[in-house]
């Protein structure tokens, strides 16, 4: 007869391992301080018990397996959609991440109130439900097929699966969820991975989809044990700043999709609203005389092109310590074009400050960027402004070399659909690519000098 007793093990946060002492390295991943006390229970069996058992599954020849296209719930949102690959796949796990306050459970209720005809269990473990209710009268819909229910026990939620027959679950959120065969508290290496596991196994099993709501922790990454990325099928990121009103939606992990692909929201009073046409909103679009330290740079979100606004002030330092400011943009590679400006093209920047904010509050680490935001600066260190209708794309190297980027012919597209009348690309970017029916023109610069008499003569 099997024998139950209580004892502490140390986990891994990291990885999931397991160890029966403290180490302050994780032997099995490597990790440093990332062990973390739990009480489990320990069940002893006899070696009968643990005889295999005959696999249900055959092995099959890969020649012999047909190949067909999972079938997906289409969901009311496109973006979603987009960074889905196409929709909820039926039988799938998704977690969706993103900082407290940015907009997760919005993203998703706003979604699941748009559903007709398929019955969902919203299951709440950190809201009630007059709380969920109040978000739904603020997004401005209702529904009679979305049922919602305030429970933290897995064991009772598979109780409500089974009353309800969802065709799609949600769990709001994943760390507050705990089954009562482990004694730890419910957001702990091992309730997370147990409940989850659990889940993961209903999905299979049953065709519902399963879409899990994670926190974030202050290192910006999925709270809980890394095993759980594994478990899911998709991971989805949702992130911004939360004094700007744009939120971006992508793919860390797809397993039935692309992770290139890039979801951009706009939060309003009543909800999440979609931006199908990113770079008309990220210009400013004022009729003013035109204004030196702006340049319009072409970049690249995953799949998705769009225009963006560059804009820098360089300025005497007045305290004698120049001062260097970035927003939106990587504060080491700013230096490092600094320095080719001061090297290679002969500007003493070193005795200036500068600052630099890419517009939208939006993160941009796309290379091609390079030669927007040395444009930006050059155009405020002469008080020369770009024309409007300007617009550029290029990795800037050591060298002073202006690099070629992926996909030009995207983000010449692109610019050419917003009515940009010049773009500055790198030479010898576009071998093999037809421009005689462009109305847009291109000029080929090979170097960060040759783009500056381009632009400013």
């Amino acid at each position: 007869m099997a024998k139950t007793k209580t004892k502490t093990m140390w986990f891994c946060t990291s990885c999931g391992a397991d160890s029966p002492k403290w180490t302050g390295k994780c032997p099995a991943c490597g990790e440093w301080n990332t062990m973390v006390e739990e009480k489990v229970c320990g069940t002893t069996t006899s070696a009968s018990s643990a005889m295999p058992l005959r696999p249900k599954s055959t092995p099959l020849p890969v020649n012999s397996i047909e190949a067909v296209d999972e079938p997906r719930f289409h969901m009311p949102s496109e973006e979603l959609n987009r960074v889905l690959g196409g929709g909820l796949v039926k039988g799938s796990i998704v977690l969706l991440g993103g900082e407290p306050g940015i907009g997760k459970s919005t993203l998703i209720l706003q979604n699941l109130l748009a559903i007709r005809k398929r019955r969902i269990l919203y299951v709440s473990g950190e809201e009630s439900a007059t709380q969920l209710k109040l978000r739904a009268d603020r997004i401005g819909r209702g529904s009679d097929n979305l049922y919602i229910v305030c429970e933290t026990s897995l064991e009772n939620i598979f109780s409500h699966i089974e009353d309800t027959a969802p065709d799609i679950l949600v769990v709001d959120s994943i760390q507050t969820i705990a089954t009562d065969t482990l004694d730890s508290s419910a957001g702990s290496v091992s309730q997370v991975r147990e409940c989850a596991a659990a889940l993961l196994k209903f999905a299979k099993e049953s065709g519902v989809p399963v879409i899990l709501i994670g926190h974030i922790n202050k290192e910006g990454t999925l709270a809980g044990p890394k095993v759980l990325e594994h478990i899911v099928d998709a991971v989805l990121q949702f992130e911004g700043d939360r004094q700007y009103m744009y939120r971006l939606l992508r793919a860390i992990k797809n397993r039935f999709g692309s992770t290139s692909e890039l979801g951009i929201y706009e939060m309003e009073q009543r909800g999440l609203r979609e931006v199908t046409n990113p770079s008309e909103m990220l210009l400013s679009h004022s009729e003013s005389e035109e204004l030196s330290g702006v340049a319009i740079g072409v970049t690249l979100e995953g799949m998705r092109p769009f225009l963006i606004e560059a804009q820098a002030l360089v300025s005497t330092a007045a305290y004698g310590t120049p001062q260097r400011s970035v927003t939106g943009f990587d504060a080491k590679r700013m230096n490092m074009l600094l320095a080719v400006l001061e090297k290679r093209v002969g500007f003493k920047l070193g005795s200036k400050d500068v600052f630099l904010n890419i517009a939208g509050g939006l993160k941009v680490n796309d290379p091609a960027l390079d030669l927007g935001v040395i444009a930006a600066i050059l155009s405020s260190n002469v008080d020369m402004a770009i024309p409007r209708n300007w617009c550029m794309a290029g990795e800037v190297g050591l060298s002073g070399e202006i690099r070629p980027v992926t996909r030009i012919e995207q983000r010449i597209a692109e610019a050419e659909k917003l009515g940009m009348t010049d773009m500055l690309i790198p030479a010898r970017n576009i071998k093999g690519f037809d421009t005689s029916k462009l109305s847009i023109r291109l000029h080929e610069v090979a170097k960060v000098s040759d783009a500056f008499r381009v632009l400013f003569g």
